[in-house]
């Protein structure tokens, strides 16, 4: 990953949250089960990095998080994360190499801003592929 432009790894994040938006919209809610959790998690992941980024400090509530109840189909889902991908596409946009070179503090200790982005986009594209995976096994993607 690039250590001089915060785009290229943007990009990267982005194509994962559109992934799991494109993969969640469709599936109605009676088979939905865990991957509704699954893509709020991702989408989680992308949102918990900018606000760590803007606070100097990753949350410690770093454990599984389930979709509120609310977020019932696989529609409302993805109308999240879509809201996510603009609060993360906005903060990419702003951001120079400077502010990824940042050290962010979390319960891992402090690790400059880079390193956090290289953890979440492993661990979202990790969900994903779970996410593909289990669409596949259902025969609802190929």
């Amino acid at each position: 990953m690039s250590r001089r432009d915060p785009a290229e790894p943007g990009r990267r994040l982005d194509e994962i949250l559109a992934a799991a938006e494109r993969l969640i919209r469709a599936v109605p809610e009676a088979e939905l089960g865990d991957l509704r959790d699954a893509a709020f998690r991702i989408f989680r992941l992308g949102l918990a990095f900018v606000d760590g980024m803007d606070r100097g400090r990753v949350a410690d509530d770093a454990g599984p998080e389930h979709a509120p109840e609310d977020l019932g189909d696989g529609a409302s889902v993805a109308r999240y994360g879509a809201l996510v991908r603009g609060r993360v596409g906005g903060w990419f946009e702003g951001a120079g190499p400077r502010e990824l070179a940042r050290i962010i503090d979390g319960l891992d200790g402090p690790r400059p801003g880079w390193e956090r982005l290289e953890q979440v986009i492993d661990e979202a594209a990790g969900h994903l592929r779970l996410m593909q995976a289990a669409l596949e096994r259902s025969g609802r993607v190929s």
